[in-house]
Order: C-alpha cells, then structure tokens, then sequence
C-alpha cells in the first residue's frame, strides 16, 4: 500500500498543494514561481533573478519542502531528521524574516519541519544543541558554513542535504565571501549525492556569468541548470528634489541639510520613510539635525547602521514592520533583502554612486509584487543634480553594472585548506580536483597548489625557521591535519573574509554596550572631547583595552565618527551615464531634464568662464588663486580612477619638468596645485593620455609599494598569517599592521615571487586603481578634442574640488565661511 502512495504523489498533486496555500493566503503564485519549482523538482539547479519583495523566498523554500514530501508521503505521522536544505544569506538582519517564511510553509502543510538560524548571533546554548540535533532546514551566513565545515564529522552532518539556496548572490559576486562560498559549494557537492544549487540574485549585467561563478564553469552542475528571470515590470519613479534657488558654485560641505525643510512633508505624508545616506557619519548627522529642527519627530524616527549595536538594530528593524515609525535614516544596512511592507517612500541623499545600488533602494518602497516603488532624490549639492537626471535613465533602461569575480585569491584558499585540515583533514589530489573546477581556481597550476601546500606545512620558504606558521601536519597515509587544538581554535575564531579595521566597542562606564567604531577615529580624542554617535553625543573618558569608555554629554559638537570605508566611487556604468546626461547641456531646451533645466543658472556661469564640454570634448581648465596654481582635468570617471589618473599624469609631467604638486579628486575630475604654472601644452604635445608604459608609469607615480603593503594586511589575516586575537581581547590595530608589515618586508627582500605577496599588488592594481577602467579611460580621452580654458578665476565645475581640499584643512564653521566669501567674490 505504502508503494502506491508514493507513485500517487507526482507534480501536479504537489503543484496543487503549493497553489492551494497560496489561495488560502488569497494570493497568486508568479510565473517565475512556478518556473522555479518546476525546474527545481526536475532535480535542476540554476539562478533565479528577481527583485527584492517579488516572492523569491517563495520560489525557493516550496520546492525544497514539496520535494520533501515527495520522498515521505506518510510526512504528515513520520518524521525523517537531519539537515535537508542549506538557505545562505549574506546578512544576518535577513535571517528572522528568511525563517518566518519558511516556517509559514512547514507548519501550514503540517510537515513536522524544523527551521533553525546559524550565524554569529546564534547563542552558544543553540549552537550545541544544533550539535546533536541539525534543524531540517538552516538559514546560515557564508562565514557560518565554514565554521560547520571546520567542525569533526561534517560529512555526516551534509550527506542528506537535497538543496542549498545562496541568497543575494549579486552581493557575494566579486567580494572575497562569494570566492568563500564557490569553495564551500565544491566541497558540497562531492559530500551530497543529490545536491541542487540554487542563487538568488537581483538584476546586475552579468547573470550568465554570475551562474556560471556559482556553478563552476566546467561543472555538470552547469549544463543542468537554468536561469529564471521574474519579468513583473516593477514601475519605479524617480523624484529630485531640486532647490528653489539654485547655488552657483556647488560644494559638498553641508551634506544636503539646506534641503532639510524639503524632507519633512515627505515624511509627513507617508506611513514610513527611510532615508538612505551613504556613509554612517552622515547617517548620524541627519539624524541629529532633523530632531533639532523637529522635536516632534521624537520616538517616532530611528537610525541604523553598521555600527549600531544589534539589540538597536532588531528593534528599529521589527519597529518598521510595527509601523510605530514615521521616518529612519539609515545606511546600505539596511539595503539588501529584508521585506519591510509598510515602508512607502524612500528618500537617497546624494548620489549613490552606482546604479545597482540605486534600485535595490528604491526597491525597498512599495516592497509588495505590483506596487510602485518610489525614490526621492536628495542632492547634496547642485552637480549630483545630473546624477539625479542620469538616474531616471538607467531606471528606464535597466542600465545596471556588471559584478566582477575575483580570480585566484589565495589568500582565502589557504584560510579553506586550513579548515579542512581543521576538521577531518584532507587528501591534496581529491580536493585539487574540486577546487579546480571553481571560477576562481581554474587556472590554478601544479605549481601554485604546491606551494599552497607548502605554505600550510612549512610557512613560506622564507619563515620555515619558525614554529607558529607551521600548522598543518602530513600524517602517514598523506592526510593534511591539524593536530593541535589552539592552533585550531584560533583558526576557528578568525574564519571570514571581511576585514575592517579594528572595532572599538562604545561603552557606558557602567557598562552599557552602544555601538562599535574604528579604531582609527578613537585614536584622534584626547579625554573630554564629545563626539557624536548612534544619535546621541558622547564624552569620551579613556580607553580600557579594546574599549571605549563614554558619558552622556549635552555639549554640542560636529565631531562625528567617520568611518574608512565611507567613500564610495562611481561605476564605470554610472560614469558613463553621467557624461551622456551631462552633454545634454549643449542640447535644446526640450531635451533636457528637469533637473538639467534647473542647471541652467551655473551651467550660464560655467560657460562664462570656460565650457561645458560635448562628447568630443575633454576639458581642461587653469587658474591661479591665493593657493597657488591650479591645473583641473574632467574626466567624469569616479574617484578611484582619477586617483590613479592624477598620480600618472603628474608623474609624467614631472619627468618633463621637475614641479611639486598636492592632488585633489572628486568622482568629476582632479585637480593638480602647484606653487609655478604647469605649460600644458608642451605636456599635450608629449603625448600624456598615452596608455603606452601606462602600468609601470603607475607603479613609479603611486606608492604602489605603500597600497600594497595596505592590501597585503588583509590577505595576512585572511590566509591566518597573522592573528586578529581572541574575541573581546582583540589586537590593537597597530600591532596587525607592524606583523603584517614586518612579513610584508620579508617577502620584497627575500621571496619576491611569493604568492600572497604578488597578490597584494595584483589587488591593488586590479581592484582599488582599476587598472582595466583606467585604460579605457586613457583610450577614450586620446580620440577627443582637447579644450584647455585659461581662466581668469574658479569655475563652478572645478568649485567641488578646491572646497573638498579645504576641508581637509579647515574646521566646519570656518569652511562655511571661508566657501562664503570665495562665492561672493567669484559671483560679482
């Protein structure tokens, strides 16, 4: 009897399971939904591309538990344990929500399911349960399921499971943690005899490749897969709020808080408003002034970001579900996944730089399948107006950037190896042959993997000498394994990729937790200084450890924490954008944008002086000031490749003449200040956009040496070269940075092919100079016409630049001022 139930349940009854619930929930499973359990039924893998609030968690976990019941029909009285599905998510603030769908499903269909959560906030008390009894169905970080990889006996623990879900995959693609994933995967897939893989990603310009980097390109995996695409036609509309009187000179100085007043009817007239900035300090400055000018808006507006402690955030994130809020400033913190229905308005202030980024904000409006989203464009001054105008374009034609992966990051192969050699060991040939089936490692030599070898057993050639980097063991029948225990628990303790620099915890004398803030920010207080943090000032009293000590303060102050990671540059999509909408400047009226139109007064002012460049053209402008003489170029590349631009021009003119001169670069252009005139036209006449010796004329023009040593700190730890300490205790930051720059010398004087070493420098050329962008930049520059406008005083173009300097310098108030009387005399 049991046998005919089995052949009973085919796909159509467990179809009719899935669209019954939905009717109960009086919805209507999408397409793509039913695209997804199809394949996913039919045993395929694939990537599932749709945007965040369309269902997509649906799409995923009914087939896991349809496919479930498939295989125990007498589900509902018996209950097979062990762990079956495997859902990845690279935030842990997604994972409630990722758990509550999924427990909807199990309970609804009375499946006995269980659904447990593993990821750094999970208590020691859950984890050891776990232990002994693996939920059905685990919601877990990249960093997570290699903790699970490192622990003894995973291959029991995985040898069940029918389905990993890596969820936000765009995000992982091209970081460190997706190389961390594909190499969780290629283990997966050897232990799990029937496993599918599936992704989740939201639309980025490259998906083909984004399956192909999740799959692995030569793999089985790929040829049985399928790429779903959620066609839902989500409207999006672009709003900019454009200033009633439109500054000439634009600068960056006052974060956009002259608009401050513009906000507030749009909070008013919404049940939720989320305002994105794009760094944490000026999440916390935001903050602070609307409740200055607002008092009313008291306990009904929050702020959450990174540093933030967790309780904080739970709260503020469980408050917009609630509706109890009017309005959060928030940072990406708040960016990826988490389905927040009530929000209905999302404001951007400034521009965000790429337009991925753009959309997955905006997405977080009229978060349900078929609302309009809506996103308000908030300048921070007058120029990010065009990115404003480039905005609503790349809306309309889905202009999105591609993710670039990374190729051959030893550094996290080596961190792998470490955990396997953690847990049960490993056999060098069996896993050679996973890894290199890898996007990352397919080009990965006999060579290099020796060496790898080498490196875990011995340290590197040059530090056989000493005991601490010799931590692997090769046992009788060629095993890889690590012996000792405190070699393998602090291996454990720095598993991950993601290193930022060292965390200060914020804390009350007494001993309330607040919040967590670079070391690098902690080291410039002296005691009594009030700095201002998770919306509240702060005093600072000392420093205890890895611990700041603070009281309350009702000093003000404009001391904010800032943090290093806080300035983002444009894309290269985003970059062209600009330059398209820029050029409809020359156009007739009646082409232009709104926010172009509203331009007119300082694109008058502009041409007054110099140009507003067309396509053909590429501007160069020269004046003297007080400061000395300015020289600005305008590629309209973003701010890392005119800081590789800057170095290598300036490096070229100099061999012409020998001249010293401080650089300064916004995402518009750079500016090169010098105390003589540079004579740009013999430098034109030299040929100086060649891309000929472009890379070696880098490597001399930029402390090539110095970025890389700075790249090169990540990669010790990552590879476990260096340790960042145990939990609370910690390693002070300079300390990391003396041990990684001790090896760092070692390696240039001694072993100049060591592989982490050259790994730094691929880095910083391939990732933080973009070299590749750089060069097309150079080519594009060498075909047009080059206009160089002496003029007689700033332009309102190069007026960013110069403040930015300034601020550099100068404190707040005085920048205001000084900005101030540079306007005036530049207006008359």
């Amino acid at each position: 009897m049991e046998r005919v139930r089995v052949r009973l349940m085919n796909r159509k009854q467990l179809f009719e399971i899935a669209e019954t619930w939905f009717q109960q929930q009086s919805w209507k499973p999408f397409a793509f939904q039913k695209e997804t359990w199809t394949a996913f039924l039919q045993g395929k893998h694939g990537l599932l591309n749709a945007p965040t609030g369309s269902g997509k968690t649906y799409a995923l976990w009914f087939p896991i538990v349809l496919n479930y019941i498939k295989k125990h029909p007498d589900y509902k009285t018996r209950h097979k344990k062990g762990l079956k599905a495997i859902w990845i998510t690279p935030l842990r603030a997604l994972s409630q929500e990722i758990k509550q769908s999924a427990e909807r499903i199990t309970q609804d269909l009375d499946t006995q399911m269980t659904v447990g959560i593993r990821t750094g906030d999970t208590s020691t008390k859950e984890r050891s349960r776990q232990k002994t009894n693996m939920p059905d169905l685990l919601i877990t970080t990249p960093e997570s399921l290699q903790l699970l990889l490192s622990s003894k006996g995973y291959e029991k623990v995985f040898k069940d499971c029918s389905a990993i879900v890596v969820d936000e995959w765009h995000e992982l693609l091209g970081t460190k943690r997706g190389v961390q994933m594909e190499l969780g995967l290629s283990r997966l897939k050897t232990i799990c005899s029937h496993l599918r893989i599936w992704g989740i990603s939201a639309t980025i310009g490259n998906l083909e490749q984004a399956r192909e980097v999740l799959l692995g390109p030569t793999s089985e995996a790929l040829q049985n897969s399928i790429l779903v695409k959620a066609k839902l036609n989500k409207k999006i509309t672009v709003k900019s709020i454009i200033p009633e009187k439109m500054e000439t000179f634009p600068w960056r100085g006052h974060l956009g808080l002259h608009l401050l007043e513009d906000v507030v009817p749009i909070i008013n007239s919404s049940k939720t408003t989320l305002l994105f900035t794009n760094t944490r300090s000026q999440c916390e400055i935001w903050f602070q002034k609307i409740l200055e000018k607002h008092p009313e808006y008291a306990g009904e507006m929050a702020m959450h970001h990174g540093s933030v402690n967790k309780e904080t955030r739970i709260w503020v994130e469980q408050a917009i579900r609630n509706e109890s809020l009017k309005a959060v400033v928030c940072t990406s913190s708040l960016d990826l996944g988490v389905d927040f229905a009530p929000v209905e308005t999302v404001v951007q202030i400034g521009g965000p730089k790429g337009v991925a980024r753009f959309l997955q904000r905006a997405g977080r409006s009229g978060h349900r399948p078929g609302e309009e989203s809506v996103i308000h464009f908030l300048p921070t001054h007058a120029m990010e107006l065009i990115e404003a105008s480039a905005m609503q374009k790349a809306v309309k034609h889905e202009a999105v950037e591609d993710r670039i992966p990374y190729l051959n990051s030893y550094d996290v192969l080596l961190q792998y190896l470490t955990t396997l050699a953690v847990s049960d060991g490993f056999y060098p040939e069996e896993i050679y042959s996973e890894i290199k089936q890898t996007f990352c490692y397919q080009a990965l030599s006999e060579d290099e993997w020796q060496w790898l070898l080498n490196f875990l057993v011995m340290g590197s050639q040059s530090l056989k000498t000493y005991d601490e980097y010799q931590k692997v063991e090769v046992e009788a029948d060629g095993k890889f394994k690590v012996n000792n225990r405190g070699i393998a628990m602090r291996h454990r303790f720095q598993i991950g990729t993601i290193v930022g620099d060292a965390a200060i915890s914020v804390r009350y004398q007494k001993g309330g937790y607040i919040g967590s803030i670079e070391e690098y920010f902690i080291s410039k207080l002296s005691p009594g200084d009030v700095f201002t943090f998770a919306g509240r000032n702060l005093e600072f009293i000392r420093i205890k450890g890895m611990q700041a000590h603070v009281r309350n303060s009702t000093k003000r102050t404009n001391k904010v924490p800032s943090w290093m990671g806080g300035r983002l540059s444009f894309s290269a999509q985003m970059s062209e954008l600009l330059r398209q909408e820029l050029y409809t400047a020359e156009l007739a009226i009646s082409k232009q944008s709104n926010e172009i139109k509203s331009l007119s007064p300082m694109f008058t002012k502009q041409r007054e002086e110099s140009i507003v460049p067309r396509p053909e053209e590429f501007l160069i402008e020269t004046f003297k000031t007080r400061d000395g003489y300015h020289h600005i170029f305008y590629p309209f590349e973003g701010r890392g490749v005119h800081e590789a631009m800057s170095s290598l021009l300036s490096y070229r003119i100099s061999l012409l003449s020998p001249i010293t001169c401080s650089l300064a670069f916004n995402d518009y252009g750079f500016e090169m200040l010098s105390d003589k005139p540079i004579d740009i036209q013999n430098v034109l006449d030299n040929d100086l956009f060649s891309t000929e010796y472009m890379l070696s004329d880098l490597q001399k023009s930029l402390n090539s040496n110095e970025m890389a040593r700075r790249k090169f700190r990540d990669i010790a730890v990552i590879s476990g070269m260096v340790f960042t300490g145990y939990p609370e205790k910690g390693v002070k930051m300079k300390h990391l940075q003396s041990s990684s720059q001790l090896l760092f010398d070692v390696f240039k004087d001694f072993e100049a092919d060591n592989l982490l070493y050259r790994q730094a420098f691929t880095e910083t050329f391939e990732h933080q100079l973009e070299e590749g962008r750089l060069r097309l930049a150079l080519e594009r520059i060498a075909k047009q016409e080059i206009v160089w406008k002496q003029c007689e005083k700033p332009t309102p173009f190069s007026f960013p630049i110069i403040t930015d300097r300034l601020r550099e310098k100068l404190s707040n108030e005085k920048l205001a001022d000084r900005i101030k009387r540079m306007t005036k005399i530049l207006m008359k």
